[in-house]
Parts: C-alpha cells; sequence; structure tokens
C-alpha cells in the first residue's frame, strides 16, 4: 500500500493509503475532459502549419577598442587599456538566430516577424516534418514587424487560417505554438489579456496581449483562438528577466492580413498617407475648447502638399474616418494607413464646435527608412545613445513626410542593442529634442547628451509626420 501526502480526507488529520476506492478516484479525475480533447485536437491539426526559421547572418570579426570584448580571455583588459598593436581580432562564427513562423498557403509563403530576419544572409526555413528548405525573403515590414518568405517545397504545404482579431474577446482562450529557446512545437496555452495594445512600437502596429508563455524563440510564431484561426503573430515579451512573465504581444491578425497582401504583391507596404500631426483630446484640452466628449483625434498640424493640406485645419478633431469612429490618437493612423491609396474618404470633424463632413483622397506614405539621404551621415562618438544620425536634409523631409517647421537629425543606423533601439527608435526617426533641447544637427545632439542630468532622457521624435515622446536610458 503506497501512502500519498495529498490525500488527506476532509474533516481528518490523518493521512490514508491509496486502496482500491482511492486508485478508483484517481483514475476517474485522471481522465481527460472534453476541453483537453479539443485542444489536443487543435494542437494536432495546426502543428504541421508551425515551422522553425534559421536566419544565418555572414561572419563578423570581433568589435574593435572599446567595445564588446567579453568573449575574448583579455577582454577586459582590452577595454580598459586598448589592443596592442598588431593585435588580430578572432573572428565570430556566423551568426545564427531562432524564430518561428507559419505558413500562410499552400504555396510556400511563410510569415514570420522582420526582427527575425532582419540583416540575414540566408534564411532557412525547417518544417514541422524536419524537412529544411532555403527562403526568400519577399519582403518585410519594420513598422509592423512582419516579413513574408517563400519556399519551394516541391508540394502543396498545409496552411493555417487567419482569423478576425477584431472580434476576439478579453478573456478568451488562446494557444501559443512555437519554437522557445529552440524547442520545435512547444505549446502553451493562456487568455487574451488585453486588445489593441499600443508598446510603442509605431503608428502602424497594434497588439494583442496575453499570458501565454512567449519566450526566445516564439517571434513569428502563430497566437491561435479555440478554431484553430491565427488571431497574431507573436512579436514582443515584457520581462525584467528576459523570460516570460505572463505580457505576450501579438501582432493583430487582421494587420498581418494587409501586411501579407501588399507585401506578396510587390514586396512592399502600400500606406495611406493623411498628412497630418495628431493629438488625443485630453479633458483638460476639451474643457478648453468648449467640448464634451475628450474623444477623437485632435489636429495640431498639417503638412505642406499633403492629402490634407486645404481641406483639414490646426484644431479640428477627427471623430470618424469612412465611418470607422476614432476614439483616440491612435485609432487614425491604423485605419488611414490600411486604405488603399488614391481612395476617396469621408472624415467627420469637429470645427467651431460643429460636425462636418470632409471629403479628401488618400496619399502615399513614404517609407521612413526609405532611401534616407546618408551622405553627410556624422556618428554621435562618445554618447550612449548608439545611434548614427544625418542632418534633415530636403531630400529626407520630402521621402519621411517631415514638414519644413520641424528641425532635428535623422536616424540612419543604430547598435541593436543600444539604448536607443531599447527604447523602440527606428532607422528614419527625427530626433528633434532630448532633455528639453533642440537637436537641430549632430553636434547640438552631442550637446544635448553631454549636458543631461536626467536618466532616462525624455526625447522628443518625428516618426512619419507625428512627434512622440520615447524615454531612453542614457546612463
Amino acid at each position: 500500500m503506497s501512502i500519498r501526502k495529498s490525500s488527506l480526507l476532509p474533516g481528518t488529520n490523518n493521512w490514508v493509503g491509496v486502496g482500491a476506492l482511492g486508485a478508483a478516484l484517481l483514475a476517474t479525475t485522471a481522465l481527460p475532459s472534453m476541453a483537453d480533447e479539443a485542444l489536443a485536437d487543435l494542437v494536432e491539426n495546426v502543428s504541421p502549419s508551425v515551422v522553425t526559421i534559421i536566419a544565418e547572418q555572414n561572419t563578423a570579426p570581433m568589435p574593435a577598442q572599446g567595445q564588446d570584448l567579453e568573449d575574448h580571455p583579455f577582454g577586459e583588459f582590452f577595454k580598459r587599456f586598448g589592443t596592442p598593436e598588431g593585435f588580430n581580432a578572432p573572428q565570430r562564427g556566423p551568426a545564427q538566430g531562432l524564430g518561428s513562423g507559419f505558413v500562410l498557403d499552400e504555396a510556400g509563403y511563410i510569415v514570420t516577424n522582420h526582427h527575425v530576419v532582419d540583416n540575414a544572409a540566408t534564411v532557412t526555413v525547417r518544417l514541422s516534418d524536419e524537412r529544411s528548405f532555403e527562403a526568400e525573403v519577399i519582403g518585410t515590414d519594420p513598422l509592423t514587424d512582419i516579413a513574408i518568405l517563400k519556399i519551394d517545397a516541391g508540394e502543396s504545404l498545409q496552411a493555417v487560417d487567419l482569423g478576425n482579431s477584431d472580434v476576439i474577446r478579453v478573456g478568451e482562450d488562446v494557444v501559443a505554438i512555437g519554437n522557445p529557446f529552440g524547442l520545435h512545437s512547444t505549446v502553451t496555452t493562456g487568455i487574451v489579456s488585453a486588445k489593441g495594445r499600443n508598446i510603442s512600437q509605431g503608428p502602424y502596429a497594434e497588439f494583442i496581449q496575453t499570458d501565454a508563455a512567449i519566450n526566445k524563440g516564439n517571434s513569428g510564431g502563430p497566437l491561435f483562438n479555440m478554431e484553430g484561426e491565427v488571431v497574431g503573430v507573436n512579436s514582443a515579451i515584457y520581462s525584467p528577466t528576459g523570460g516570460s512573465v505572463g505580457l505576450g504581444f501579438a501582432v493583430t491578425s487582421n494587420i498581418v492580413e494587409h501586411i501579407a497582401a501588399d507585401l506578396r504583391d510587390d514586396g512592399q507596404v502600400s500606406r495611406g498617407w493623411l498628412g497630418v500631426s495628431i493629438q488625443n483630446v485630453s479633458p483638460e484640452i476639451a474643457a478648453a475648447m468648449g467640448i464634451d466628449a475628450s474623444a477623437g483625434a485632435l489636429v495640431s498640424d498639417v503638412v505642406d502638399g499633403s492629402p490634407a493640406e486645404g481641406i483639414l485645419k490646426q484644431g479640428d478633431v477627427i471623430l470618424t474616418f469612412n465611418n470607422e469612429p476614432v476614439d483616440s490618437s491612435s485609432d487614425l493612423p491604423l485605419l488611414v494607413g490600411t486604405t488603399k491609396v488614391g481612395t476617396d474618404s469621408v472624415l467627420t470633424v469637429l470645427r467651431d464646435g460643429a460636425e462636418q463632413q470632409l471629403e479628401l483622397t488618400i496619399g502615399q506614405h513614404q517609407s521612413a527608412s526609405a532611401e534616407i539621404d546618408k551622405s553627410v551621415d556624422e556618428t554621435v562618438s562618445g554618447t550612449a545613445l548608439g545611434v548614427t544620425v544625418a542632418p534633415l536634409t530636403d531630400s529626407n523631409r520630402s521621402q519621411m513626410g517631415v514638414a519644413e517647421n520641424v528641425d532635428g537629425v535623422v536616424v540612419t543606423d543604430m547598435a541593436p542593442d543600444s539604448p536607443a533601439a531599447k527604447a523602440g527608435l527606428q532607422p528614419g526617426d527625427v530626433i528633434v529634442k532630448l532633455g528639453g533641447q533642440d537637436t537641430a544637427t549632430p553636434d547640438a545632439l552631442k550637446a544635448a547628451l553631454d549636458s543631461e542630468k536626467t536618466d532616462p532622457a525624455l526625447v522628443l521624435i518625428n516618426r512619419g509626420g507625428n512627434q512622440i515622446f520615447v524615454a531612453v536610458e542614457i546612463a
């Protein structure tokens, strides 16, 4: 007779053995429930569509003096006193990153994250049956962190369906499948913790928050609803430790559907553009404007030459866009960005206390990172930002939709693990102010950093014509 410390009878303080009755009770409780069966069936059905992404970069030399030499036995010495003359830095092997993805259709199109394949020399897709194929990167979109790959498996692949992320509810069960730490086909479950999360990844990405365990290697993998439909692409976690703490974020499937279609068409994303700077209508602003509701997007500036010029005015409050409500300023970029360029659109605005309907034609948004003029790059050295910046030229203004009255420096490159990157800055961002000081030139940025006493520093950036604040650790 075995003894189980967990088998304490109600109303007694005695441990009892697991006899025939106890064994029968244990057998009964161990039987799988209908919910367990349904979950197992779901996982069995969709797992063949989940893939491993292996992104490999070219061999790179060890960092130069003053950079990370921790892999070398005298790394700390070299960092403090410099490398000896004639020292040949050892070569790193090819850097390899692992992520996840899923089959979008049977022709071999694969969805994953932009950051999984960014700057990769070669990308390999490993299917659930362990077959591997070199992938072609059809296109990527840094602003939503989505990438589309294509493989030729010589046969039709099992694809999954994209669900409607708009109808999923907080509290619904969800399932994440991916390859955390290289452990392929790992399944975790949780619920939808929140919808419409903005995690400072830009105006065109919207996230589902979930407490399903998501870790390094899950990036690019699918988040399923209980119908077996993909409702999100797992992209980020918030964690003070680097591991899952129940705060995972997935790009919504409705955004993925739009981005995937654009990338498959020509490898690029075509976004609609109004050409306005907007902000939320706070209760204080609403009171100052003499309006009742603190909803909508307040137009703070109109870009010259934009579709909105001559139609929208500074001080307008945009209430609806093509009959879709604009409850806050974060709603409008998503609505406009997913509208086809050239579409005649109708906006309801509040102007001078009265509602009006205005019509305009949606323009083409210029990618912030496309064709940045780098001819006059100046590296911001000796600072803790970890960015390379260039003056804001007329060419850059035109490409990025930055108004003439905005001064600053353009971020052209940054170190992957730099404070700027961790704070969410991106190539193409215009640094307008740091700590309240103007940063119209690279020298002005250096001076602002040298004199900044607050950590983190408050940085004002202009991204695609919209100005936002970010906090950057500079110590």
